[in-house]
């Protein structure tokens, strides 16, 4: 089931809230979880088995971590073996087959692993596994010895399937504590509709271009098609992507919940360091607190950094998917944040902004490439007609059809992309106070109603990160 989906909007949910709010308080958990384990059964009802396991298995770890606390030896070896247990279960769904395929390809073998589909949202609740189990492990956090507490920080429905990643943390005292409030569930229930209206309104439309493009034989795409093509994917895998974070955000509201906001308009970027700041937020830090400061940070040498920048940026790609293409991308991202490490960064600040502005996007757009294109060489030859390579043409009739037909599309998408339409939203509402509220909900009520129109009839309608 995803958010997008008349059967989510107007079924689960509502049903959901409405027993939430009904039943007393003590059984609201229990609401919570049933209502994430539906959710994510509806789409894989075998694969709710192996998130329940996982779960099982690491809260009885951390249990036994807290018991055994004070004899390291055997905390030591309970905290590796969930490690191992978690990081095998991840690398047998999500890697085991890539990893084979190289060993095959480099050995001359021939061995095989069955063809599985990968469990949705694998990585990112292995990750909140892993992260309680390490904070358990260092004393930060408290051993929760609430199994359905527990249970339900796994698998809360909201952020289940394309996250933000929740450390447990952030939320330890709303699992067994937390009030709704009418201005709460009002904020929420904006946030979740502005949400939707990036993902359907804005996303699934501006990602018929690139589909557009991406279907055309090599020898017939122009160097102004592949661009629209190309920015049409960036702008569409933002919406996408920030719009399931919005509307997570927005939900964990309306059940008294507070995520962390993973997206902070990542394309007003004026470097690479600030971009990947604003950009998939939750994932950034879990990294940095859970592998670069381990390994040493910023704490060590200038080369022992970059080796460790090196690692995190290895296992961001690898984290994106088992292939190579996501490996280099990975890579590609940790050069230019060493460059400026080292030496770009003073030189960029030193610059006007419009010139990081463009290095930003420019190098940006160019890694979406790598990125979306499985194939690494069809990415490099696509690299090679954006920049002029080759017999391809400038323009033709074809990209100025594209052009003609999306470009007020585009240029709504880039407005949206800037902070531009929430400022005009706070400055009705802060300037004419109870009218620019009833704008604001009229406002709120109508994209819901055009998200719906287009529901009805969506014969295209992906999460991209449903993937990962």
């Amino acid at each position: 089931m995803v958010f997008s989906s008349l059967i989510f909007l107007y079924y689960f949910l509502p049903i959901t809230i409405l027993l939430y709010f009904v039943l007393p308080t003590v059984l609201k958990n229990v609401v919570l979880f049933a209502a994430s384990l539906v959710f994510y059964a509806w789409g894989e009802p075998v694969y709710v088995f192996l998130m329940l396991a996982t779960t099982v298995f690491d809260y009885a770890n951390g249990r036994l971590i807290d018991k055994f606390r004070h004899r390291k030896g055997i905390a030591r070896t309970i905290f590796l073996t969930s490690l191992a247990g978690s990081l095998g279960i991840l690398g047998f769904f999500k890697y085991g087959g890539f990893v084979l395929d190289n060993l095959n390809h480099w050995l001359g073998l021939n061995m095989q692993i069955a063809d599985l589909p990968l469990p949705v949202g694998i990585s990112f609740y292995t990750f909140q596994t892993m992260s309680y189990i390490v904070d358990v492990y260092r004393d930060r956090v408290p051993v929760q010895k609430n199994i359905l507490s527990f249970g339900l920080y796994v698998t809360m429905f909201p952020q289940l399937v394309a996250g933000p990643i929740v450390k447990y943390s952030d939320i330890a005292k709303q699992l067994t504590s937390r009030k709704v409030t009418w201005e709460q569930f009002g904020e929420g229930a904006e946030l979740f509709i502005k949400g939707l209206a990036k993902k359907v309104l804005l996303a699934n439309n501006i990602g018929t271009l690139w589909t557009d493009v991406k279907a055309m034989p090599a020898d017939e795409a122009t160097i102004l098609s592949v661009w629209l093509g190309i920015i049409a994917f960036s702008l569409q895998i933002y919406f996408d992507f920030s719009g399931y974070s919005d509307m997570a955000r927005g939900l964990g509201k309306m059940f008294g919940f507070d995520f962390m906001e993973n997206f902070k308009y990542p394309y007003i970027s004026k470097s690479i360091t600030e971009f990947w700041r604003r950009w998939h937020i939750s994932l950034g830090t879990w990294f940095r607190e859970y592998v670069y400061i381990p390994l040493g940070g910023n704490r060590v040498g200038l080369w022992r950094q970059f080796i460790n920048l090196l690692v995190v940026w290895f296992l961001t790609g690898l984290w994106h998917g088992a292939s190579w293409n996501f490996v280099i991308w990975g890579l590609y991202f940790g050069l230019f944040i060493m460059l400026e490490k080292w030496i770009l960064l003073r030189w960029l600040q030193r610059s006007h902004a419009f010139v990081g502005h463009v290095y930003t996007i420019l190098i940006v757009i160019v890694g979406w490439v790598f990125f979306e294109m499985e194939n690494v060489s069809d990415a490099w030859a696509l690299i090679q007609t954006m920049f002029g390579f080759g017999s391809h043409n400038a323009f033709d009739t074809q990209s100025l059809y594209f052009l003609s037909t999306y470009w007020i599309l585009l240029l709504v998408a880039v407005t949206c992309a800037t902070p531009f339409p929430t400022r005009v939203v706070s400055y009705v509402r802060e300037k004419f106070n109870l009218a620019g509220d009833v704008a604001a909900i009229t406002m709120h009520s109508l994209f819901l109603l055009l998200s719906t129109a287009f529901l009805v009839n969506a014969t295209y309608n992906p999460f991209l990160y449903f993937r990962f």
